[in-house]
C-alpha cells in the first residue's frame, strides 16, 4: 500500500451560493467543489478522505472551517510548496482554502474537534443591511435590546438537553454543553452572537438565535429560551433565523497533538453527527 499523508485543509467561504458543505450530486456544495479543484489539479481520486468539521447548512458561511484529507506521499512531496497557489488560481472566489498544514494520521478534523465557534451577526437599524453586508447579515425588523439579549443567552450556558431547539435525528443525542453564549453590539452597531460547544445538532445555533431574538426585541420574557430546555421535542414555537447571519468561525483542537487520538475517540463514545447550527 503506497504511503500516504493526511493534511488539514483551513477553509473559508461565502455560503449564499452553496447548497451547504456535503457532497450532492446535482447540487453545488463546497465539498463538491473543492474535490473537482482537487481532482484537476492532482488527478482524479487523488486526494481521499475529505472530513469536516462541520456540516454547515445551505447559507451558512464560515471564516474557520478545518477538514482533512489524505494524500499519497509522493504526491505530497511533489506539490507541497505550489499546492496552495493552484488551488487559489482554480477555485471559485467564494471559496478559498487558506492553509495545508501536514498532520499525524490520527487527526480527525470531525472528532479531535473541542469546540466549534460560531457568530450570527444581527442589525436593528431601521434602514436595514448595508449593501456589502446584506449577505451575511440579519436585518431585524424591531430595535434588539443588548442587555434582554445577553439575559436571555445566560440561561442557556452550560450541559443541557436542547432537544427544542433540534431537528431529531434517529439514535442521535441531543445533550449539548454550551461553553459560551453572549452578544456584543460592534462600534457600526451590528449585534453579534458568538455561541460555542463541544458540538452542535442540525439547526440548534439558529434556533437559539431565533429564541433570543425575540426576547431582545421584548416579544418573548428573557426566561423564555431557557423554559424550552425542560421540552423533549423540538419546540414549534421557535423559529429558526435565516442561515445567512451565520458563519463557523473557529474550531478548537487540542494543543498537543499526540492528544488527537484519545478526543476523537471519547467525541465517538459520547455522540453521532455532528452538524451545523
Amino acid at each position: 500500500m503506497d504511503e500516504r499523508t493526511r493534511l488539514r485543509l483551513d477553509v473559508s467561504y461565502d455560503g449564499t451560493d452553496f447548497s451547504g458543505w456535503a457532497a450532492q450530486p446535482t447540487r453545488r456544495t463546497v465539498a463538491g467543489v473543492l474535490m473537482q479543484t482537487l481532482d484537476l489539479v492532482l488527478g482524479a481520486g487523488t486526494a481521499t478522505g475529505l472530513t469536516v468539521a462541520g456540516r454547515t447548512d445551505a447559507g451558512v458561511h464560515a471564516t474557520g472551517q478545518v477538514c482533512h484529507l489524505d494524500l499519497p506521499a509522493e504526491v505530497w512531496r511533489q506539490h507541497d510548496g505550489k499546492l496552495l497557489r493552484r488551488l487559489a488560481r482554480l477555485l471559485p472566489p467564494d471559496v478559498r482554502v487558506r492553509a495545508m498544514t501536514e498532520v499525524p494520521a490520527d487527526f480527525d478534523a470531525r472528532f479531535s474537534a473541542t469546540f466549534r465557534r460560531y457568530e450570527y451577526r444581527v442589525t436593528d437599524a431601521p434602514w436595514g443591511a448595508e449593501p456589502l453586508r446584506r449577505t451575511d447579515t440579519l436585518a431585524w425588523p424591531k430595535p434588539l435590546d443588548l442587555a434582554a439579549l445577553n439575559a436571555a443567552a445566560a440561561g442557556l450556558v452550560g450541559e443541557h438537553d436542547f432537544a427544542a431547539y433540534c431537528r431529531r435525528k434517529e439514535n442521535a443525542t441531543t445533550l449539548r454543553e454550551v461553553t459560551r453564549l453572549d452578544w456584543r453590539r460592534d462600534p457600526d452597531g451590528i449585534l453579534v452572537a458568538t455561541v460555542q460547544a463541544d458540538a452542535f445538532c442540525q439547526n440548534m445555533v439558529r434556533s437559539l438565535v431565533g429564541a433570543m431574538l425575540v426576547a431582545g426585541d421584548g416579544r418573548r420574557p428573557v426566561e423564555w429560551p431557557a423554559s424550552l430546555l425542560s421540552r423533549r421535542e423540538r419546540s414549534s414555537e421557535v423559529t429558526v433565523a435565516p442561515a445567512h447571519g451565520l458563519a463557523l468561525v473557529e474550531v478548537g483542537y487540542p494543543a498537543d497533538p499526540a492528544e488527537y487520538a484519545r478526543r476523537a475517540d471519547l467525541t465517538r463514545r459520547l455522540r453521532v453527527p455532528v452538524a451545523e447550527g
